[in-house]
């Protein structure tokens, strides 16, 4: 009988156990459901595909986002990012600040789902409803500003234009953790970002106040006078005066018609910036560069700072590297961060572009010959034999079977060493014996290959470390007449980029021409994509 009633009490006891803890499931779970619409101290927010799923059917202008919101909640198993306490982060408040201020970034783009998110950071004195769809708007919102600002129009366009540098691979998940982890590297961090960009950004900021104040005066030209020179008296000097005080070649503007002293530096500093070649002289063509509007500088610079978006910054970060800048005909050798050598170049014309890529260098090659290209024997060659049965000897030239090469020496257009990397665009740099050429403003005559004026300092720079070749060996290799060919230890990289605007470390901006005709068509794409 005992035993029969202990049975009995126990079976009861588990029965009440087993109602309380359904009872409490069911409290609890009527909890989560009601925290993810009220606030609460202890709010939190999963999110899943599904969820996912139904805030694009709801919101369907962020349907490109759904691989992007898919990764970065997996990435972070599902969990709130922005949500927390019924309210949201700090960072948030930073990050929305910056995509409502996108002009500072050269962008006029507006997130699609503006007045939501507004509708969100105006309640921030209260706590806010720790919705799943708050937060994937949240995570929209910075999708759209990394896209915007880190990467840039969509890559496929950026091939489309002849842009074939490589390109950063952005994580938005990596991304987040690094700006999470320092808010403020959201003003800047040069490795988010190439560091020219943040130099065109301080440059586009002055050149919108110039825009403000007014102060980009037209210079009224004397048509009878085709040029001003130092001594020169007249009001167009006084004009380009005020422009050079503006743009910041003059410290002062001392309202003086004449051309003295402290105008030629101005005028030398405007041509140096600029490309030009270093006189004083300032003609029409020059003046009618000054009277572009600032508001085409302006767009000039836009574009500029959209390349650099493209631009991983670690193509930048190598111990050694050379650079070539197609618009201002100038090449770059850097070495621990400084610049060794800086050269004029030519680069391709309009019809033989140079194309926009990288390489690495692997190999030099000594007193080359020229192995002339098919298209230049059956377009030039063949028609010089036709009038002068001699052309090939009289030029150190050698046919065989339909091929001509050039022996080398110096009538030999690829000078004393040229320097290869790999590719199938068959471009390289080399030097050239037509030295004077190199004074010219435009440069735009190749076939598409790099001619280098100072080849040779370049060819002893890269070596100059390299014990197996010596300067005296390097130079009798340029001057033996026999091609030889010297293997790099470790391979260059060489960076083929096209930038018609660029500012030096000390802040000074360049622009110039556009040879290739490549801005607009960039603009079209850049503006095309802003309200997105």
């Amino acid at each position: 009988m005992k035993n029969f009633t202990l049975s009995i009490l126990l079976l009861l006891f588990s029965f009440s156990n087993a109602h309380a803890y359904q009872t409490k499931s069911k409290t609890a779970a009527s909890k989560t459901t009601v925290a993810t619409k009220i606030p609460s101290s202890r709010n939190t927010v999963k999110i899943d595909n599904v969820i996912i799923y139904k805030f694009l059917t709801q919101y369907p202008k962020l349907k490109t986002y759904r691989n992007d919101l898919l990764s970065l909640y997996k990435n972070r198993s599902y969990t709130s990012i922005w949500l927390k306490g019924g309210r949201v982060i700090e960072f948030a408040d930073l990050l929305y600040s910056k995509t409502t201020e996108l002009e500072q970034e050269g962008l006029n783009s507006k997130f699609a789902y503006k007045d939501k998110v507004d509708n969100i950071f105006s309640q921030q004195l209260k706590k806010i409803p720790a919705t799943t769809n708050n937060e994937l708007l949240l995570s929209s919102m910075y999708i759209f500003y990394a896209k915007k600002v880190y990467k840039g129009i969509d890559s496929d366009k950026i091939k489309e234009i002849g842009w074939f540098l490589p390109q950063k691979n952005l994580s938005y998940s990596s991304l987040l953790t690094t700006l999470l982890d320092d808010p403020q590297a959201l003003n800047k961090d040069e490795k988010l970002l190439f560091d020219q960009y943040y130099k065109l950004r301080d440059v586009l900021q002055k050149y919108r106040e110039i825009e403000r104040n007014g102060t980009w005066n037209f210079i009224k030209r004397d048509s009878l006078i085709r040029e001003y020179k130092p001594g020169d008296t007249a009001k167009t000097i006084g004009q380009i005066r005020q422009r050079l005080a503006v743009t910041g070649d003059l410290l002062q503007d001392s309202k003086s018609d004449v051309y003295d002293e402290e105008l030629i530096k101005g005028v030398l500093n405007y041509k140096k910036r600029n490309g030009y070649n270093q006189d004083p002289v300032v003609n029409f063509s020059q003046i009618n560069r000054m009277n572009v509007p600032i508001a085409q500088y302006i767009k000039t610079i836009l574009v500029n700072m959209e390349r650099c978006r493209w631009i991983a910054p670690e193509l930048t970060k190598a111990p050694e590297y050379i650079i070539v800048n197609i618009p201002s005909y100038k090449l770059f050798y850097k070495r621990d961060g400084i610049t060794e050598l800086e050269s004029n170049v030519f680069v391709g014309g309009t019809m033989n572009e140079t194309v926009i890529f990288s390489g690495d260098i692997k190999y030099l090659v000594f007193s080359p010959y020229w192995n002339i290209p098919t298209s230049i024997v059956q377009s030039e060659i063949k028609t010089a034999m036709q009038t002068d049965k001699n052309y090939l000897s009289s030029n150190d030239m050698e046919w065989n079977n339909g091929n001509v090469r050039q022996k080398p020496g110096p009538k030999n257009p690829l000078g004393k060493v040229k320097f290869i990397f790999p590719n199938s665009n068959d471009i390289y740099l080399h030097g050239t014996p037509s030295k004077d050429l190199f004074d010219s403003e435009y440069r735009a005559y190749s076939h598409g290959c790099i001619n280098v004026n100072k080849s040779e300092e370049l060819a002893f720079l890269i070596l100059k470390n390299d014990p197996d070749w010596p300067a005296e060996r390097i130079r009798s290799a340029m001057d033996g007449g026999k091609e030889t060919t010297c293997f790099l230890k470790n391979k260059l990289p060489v960076h083929m980029g096209y930038f018609t605007s660029w500012v030096n470390d000390a802040g000074e901006v360049s622009f110039f021409h556009d040879i290739y005709e490549r801005d607009d068509r960039l603009a079209e794409l850049l503006y095309s994509d802003e309200v997105k």
